[in-house]
């Protein structure tokens, strides 16, 4: 539930901080005292968008930040966890506004997106807002409202998943026909391709091997020469490097005699005699392996020639033909693939049956939701003083699957007992449409599981009795759960077990809005206000007095 909401520079609001407790609490207070601000800026601490105009004049930026308590809101706290935002104790929203138009939002001191603000909002707070009952008339809304009842949203939005898939394939069926012979000669082009590519056969690292071993061929002489002539110098006859450094070996060792400092230098010298003995030898195997076959060394430049051919013809570098290779093959499977027409029926196909199995499930579930909301609304609106009316949900079946479904719906009405069933857009006035939107509020309302309920002036267009049924209404559902509302009306106000009055103060240059929580004595004063206006009589006072005894109930913890 909501614990505190605090606001700073938001339109006419400069610093607030409002407390608010479980039950049922009432916001009221003159016309144009700015009573909807506070649920304005509920709502853009939970990710609406932010206008410029919203800020404070001469601000710089506004700042909004909440409080909840979590204990009644375990989904909350799973996506918490889940995201790696959890903390001990309450959850804390922040989000800071600028003059530029940038927000930022943090969810228990870090950094958040709106839309993770928003996702976790949903899990906290079902806001009702003063014009809801005007969309009433669209089907789009009327179809969210019987999902929204039936709890089967998550499935609405897997039939229009299946939706897109199945018309994502009748599009690549309708496009394979079309192009039929653009496929054929791409894939034509492709083939000639693949079939020279696969009897050149390059592999990845065939043209460095090669590359290496044609200048090793054409330059063998060179190196044979090389080769034997380093062999004879390091090793062959007395006058060779070996010869020699043996002699100098001998001749330290034998002085090493009179002197050991010299044991180190005649280990040294024996050192390189070894290691040029090596070198002889290892030339003289070098020089034997050598190859001098000129038929290898044409074979060689001819494969060369091949890849290099193939390499510019395809405009790629030698090393790249294997991977060019591999996406030809790719290319002409996904070609293979676009120009079978039967292939793409079947895939279209399927995707029509997968389409339909979900769809009709989601309209078996509606059939039996539809029927009970209606019947639930419709004993809504005999307490809202509709007697006779009813309402029904009729499902509409259309001649095509949709993204929504099988079937349209519509809300038809009947406001009395001897009008035949319409659509609400026609049949119901302004008056009566408020009422049978708070009757569907109402419904909804009761079955839903969020901890806190929002209602911004939603019994607007009724009076009397019809307002005092409203209130114990909105008082009931206090009772499970945190509901705050919105009013003009004395007869809600009467009910609320918690009462706070919304005041404009205009001085110095500047009008703010400021908010008090009201005692007893105050709640008085404030429903005298509501009953008479400006004019606050001993009498109005007394029926005051009247309605809260009519309407007091056990304050909740």
């Amino acid at each position: 539930m909501l614990r505190l909401l605090s606001i700073r520079n938001f339109a006419v609001v400069a610093a607030l901080e409002v407390e608010f407790d479980h039950g049922f609490t009432v916001l009221t207070g003159e016309t144009g005292a700015g009573k909807s601000l506070l649920l304005d800026a509920l709502s853009l601490l939970l990710g609406d968008r932010f206008e410029a105009r919203q800020l404070r004049l001469g601000a710089d930026r506004a700042e909004i930040a909440a409080e909840f308590d979590l204990d009644d809101a375990p989904a909350a706290r799973a996506w918490l966890v889940e995201h790696d935002l959890a903390d001990d104790g309450p959850l804390l929203l922040r989000r800071v506004l600028d003059a530029q138009g940038r927000s930022r939002a943090q969810i228990n001191g870090r950094p958040a997106t709106l839309t993770q603000l928003e996702s976790v909002g949903e899990l906290l707070i079902d806001l009702h807002g003063q014009h809801a009952h005007q969309s009433l008339g669209r089907p789009e809304t009327q179809r969210q409202l019987l999902d929204a009842y039936g709890g089967f949203a998550a499935l609405a939005r897997e039939v229009a998943l299946s939706w897109r898939a199945w018309q994502d394939a009748l599009e690549r069926r309708d496009r394979g026909a079309q192009d039929l012979a653009a496929i054929q000669a791409e894939r034509d082009m492709l083939t000639v391709r693949h079939a020279e590519l696969t009897a050149l056969a390059a592999s990845a690292d065939e043209w460095e091997r090669l590359s290496q071993a044609q200048s090793r061929l054409a330059h063998a002489a060179t190196l044979l020469e090389a080769a034997t002539t380093a062999e004879a110098e390091l090793g062959d006859g007395d006058a060779s490097l070996a010869s020699r450094l043996a002699a100098v070996v001998q001749r330290l060792r034998h002085a090493a005699a009179h002197d050991p400092a010299l044991d180190e230098m005649v280990a040294l010298c024996d050192e390189a005699r070894i290691r040029a003995d090596e070198a002889a030898r290892a030339l003289r195997s070098y020089r034997e392996r050598l190859d001098l076959d000129p038929a290898e060394l044409a074979r060689v430049e001819a494969r060369l020639s091949a890849i290099h051919d193939a390499a510019r013809k395809y405009r790629v570098r030698p090393d790249e033909l294997p991977a060019l290779a591999e996406r030809t093959d790719a290319q002409l499977a996904m070609l293979a693939s676009a120009a079978d027409a039967d292939g793409l029926a079947r895939a279209e196909a399927a995707a029509r049956r997968e389409l339909l199995d979900s769809a009709r499930e989601l309209s078996a579930k509606r059939k039996l939701a539809a029927a009970e909301l209606g019947h639930r609304v419709s004993a809504m609106m005999k307490r809202l003083a509709m007697a006779g009316g009813r309402v029904e949900i009729v499902l509409l079946p259309l001649a095509e699957p949709a993204s929504f479904g099988l079937e349209g719906v519509e809300l038809q009405v009947a406001t009395h007992a001897k009008q035949p069933l319409g659509p609400l857009a026609r049949v119901a006035s302004g008056g009566e449409l408020s009422r049978l939107g708070l009757a569907i509020q109402v419904v909804l309302a009761e079955i839903g599981e969020l901890p806190t309920l929002v209602f911004d002036e939603v019994d607007v267009g009724i009076g009397g009795a019809v307002a005092a049924t409203v209130g114990r209404m909105l008082q009931q559902l206090g009772r499970r759960r945190q509901v705050l509302c919105v009013t003009h009306l004395p007869q809600v106000a009467a009910c609320a077990d918690h009462h706070h009055r919304v005041v404009k103060r205009a001085g110095a240059g500047e009008v703010a809005t400021e908010l008090a929580r009201l005692d007893p004595s105050g709640r008085v004063e404030e429903l005298a206000r509501m009953l008479g206006g400006h004019e606050v009589t001993a009498k109005t006072r007394a029926h005051a007095k009247e309605l809260l005894a009519q309407h007091r109930t056990p304050t909740p913890r």
